[in-house]
């Protein structure tokens, strides 16, 4: 018998070029700015200890929690109203394959749990913010959807920390930062109802006391992790005015302290659009048992340091799933041919892969930037804490609604092939959606900047910290035009946040988020410039040239600069203090 013919490399046995599969790459790897990048936010003998770390997630996002978050979003949960003998006990059945994504993201990483205990990764301290956000853009460029249960674990446990009394820390906090599936307590937030979405204070929920515990009574519409160990509840206690001053927090356990299941049901789960692997439902409150957080009727200012937390998870998220799409078009662009030429030689496929970069590393920029200002708001910096209260709905706002269109328009770049669901793109464009409602839609995180500006002076912190950063900037073309852009920028948000000109208020904040998004990236590209790439310092031109600065729609862009830049880009190979200098000597700014 005839062996079988061997198939021509990248291609099938007919000869037939293959579609580029970037598979099995390591998505840490396949980012080569990101281990410079990160050795700007972390100090150097965590980042050693942690590169390895770093590494493994790489391979694994690129490879095993790829193959498992096709397979989980294949397969959504189950809920089940009854055992086979009769009882009437609910549970949510979920895929073996989602079971695997938590006990990476969970166990073998911690996750949820790092920043709240020594002990994870090696490292006996809790490790910073930066850290826990950093792997986890890279976990997410795999798989979205236990992410969500992540944060909310993760941002459950911070506030308990802050809020609870010594009673729930003691009997919850363990459970919340276990890194042992069977023991582990994940979290959740059962916020949403029907008439109160956006509108937190017309919250129907009532809460009845009863000794050391309440009981809740009413209906929330859209719960996420719906069968998690612990939520946080907001409800209105017996007598209590109405609005948001009247809301109070609660602990509510899925089961009671005897084992028992508690008195709310899941009425039916969520049919969604992404993240159809994790479990969201409708759950009715028939008098559940539940225990306060802090104090009463102070449960919207509690819980708005966690929903901050969840907001600046998002932003982190949509930046990682920005980075898997651009790795994905670049990997496609440089192997597939057309017209003679590789796809990343023809003019207007360059162009369309900055569009892809520029938002990509402006989300990154301003994510890592953010979670080192964390860190020193929690340890007590009032002028990061601003920072920190301004730069998260900012990055919630546009980072989420810049992955919507990065990652459709990288689906562009496979082609047809990417419409279908077995590669990555599809589901990376329907989980990107979520981002920009979940926590707040545009309208209301955007009108949160201006809040932030008006009652806490935030844009007084921000502002400084942004031009000192460009001070560093060599270039003074450069220099000059991001000065014009903050002072700009900042002039438009304090005005409209002033004025109460809400119509405004995406607009400003979109100005607001790039321009901070320029500094931060001219900074660390002047930082980075001194061991051998200034990468960073031509986005931050970049960001200024198509995000900042007025440009005749009726008349051709600047070609030739960017022409250049996308040959000193693309390639994601270091650039040269003075090979930048002398791109950015080309250009009148």
């Amino acid at each position: 018998m005839a062996a079988n013919p061997i198939p021509l490399r990248g291609a099938d046995a007919g000869g037939q070029p293959l579609l580029p599969d970037a598979h099995g790459i390591n998505l840490f790897g396949a980012d080569p700015g990101y281990k410079g990048l990160l050795s700007l936010y972390l100090e150097p003998k965590l980042l050693v200890h942690l590169l390895p770390h770093f590494e493994r997630l790489g391979e694994l996002a690129g490879g095993t929690l790829d193959d498992h978050a096709i397979t989980a979003d294949k397969n959504p949960p189950v809920l089940h109203h009854r055992k086979r003998n009769g009882e009437n006990a609910q549970w949510i059945e979920k895929h073996p394959a989602y079971r695997s994504l938590e006990q990476v993201a969970f166990g073998e990483y911690g996750l949820a749990a790092m920043s709240h205990r020594g002990g994870v990764l090696g490292w006996p301290e809790k490790l910073p913010p930066a850290v826990k956000y950093a792997l986890t853009y890279v976990y997410v460029q795999a798989e979205f959807g236990v992410c969500c249960p992540l944060s909310m674990t993760d941002a459950t446990a911070r506030t308990i920390s802050k809020f609870g009394d010594a009673g729930l820390m003691a009997r919850y906090l363990p459970g919340l930062t276990s890194q042992d599936l069977d023991s582990l307590t994940q979290g959740a937030m059962f916020m949403t109802e029907q008439g109160a979405g956006s509108d937190v204070g017309a919250t129907l929920t009532r809460a009845e006391r009863r000794g050391d515990h309440w009981l809740l009574y009413g209906d929330k519409w859209f719960c996420s992790n719906a069968d998690a160990g612990v939520a946080l509840v907001l409800a209105r206690p017996e007598g209590a005015p109405g609005g948001t001053k009247g809301l109070s927090l609660f602990l509510l356990p899925r089961q009671l302290p005897d084992g028992t299941a508690n008195n709310y049901r899941i009425v039916r789960l969520k049919e969604k659009l992404g993240t159809r692997d994790m479990p969201s439902g409708e759950i009715t409150l028939e008098g559940a048992t539940a225990y306060i957080v802090g104090e009463a009727e102070r449960g919207f200012v509690q819980m708005a340091d966690m929903i901050n937390m969840s907001r600046l998870s998002n932003g982190m998220r949509a930046a990682g799933m920005m980075r898997r799409a651009l790795t994905e078009a670049l990997f496609i662009s440089r192997r597939r041919s057309a017209f003679g030429k590789t796809l990343v030689e023809l003019p207007l496929m360059r162009r369309q892969l900055q569009k892809l970069m520029l938002p990509t590393e402006a989300a990154r920029s301003i994510m890592l930037y953010t979670a080192a200002e964390l860190a020193k708001a929690d340890a007590g910096d009032e002028a990061a804490r601003k920072r920190v209260r301004i730069l998260t709905p900012l990055l919630k706002f546009r980072g989420c609604r810049d992955a919507r269109r990065v990652t459709g328009d990288a689906m562009e770049v496979r082609g047809g092939a990417g419409y279908i669901e077995e590669w990555s793109d599809a589901r990376l464009v329907r989980d990107s959606h979520l981002g920009s409602i979940w926590e707040g839609t545009s309208n209301i995180v955007a009108q949160d900047v201006q809040r932030a500006i008006k009652r806490e002076g935030a844009l007084e912190a921000l502002r400084p910290a942004l031009d000192a950063m460009i001070a560093s900037v060599e270039h003074s073309g450069l220099r000059n035009a991001l000065a014009g852009s903050i002072a700009r920028a900042c002039e438009f948000s304090a005005s409209g946040a002033k004025n109460g000109d809400t119509a405004h208020a995406r607009q400003a904040a979109t100005g607001l988020y790039y321009a901070a998004a320029a500094a931060i990236l001219a900074s660390e590209g002047t930082r980075l410039a001194m061991t051998g790439d200034a990468r960073r310092v031509l986005l931050a031109a970049l960001v200024n040239e198509h995000r900042l600065r007025a440009r005749d729609p009726l008349k051709p862009a600047r070609g030739a600069f960017e022409g250049a830049l996308a040959e000193a880009l693309l390639p994601e190979t270091p650039v040269s203090g003075a090979e930048a200098e002398s791109l950015l000597a080309e250009f009148k700014f």
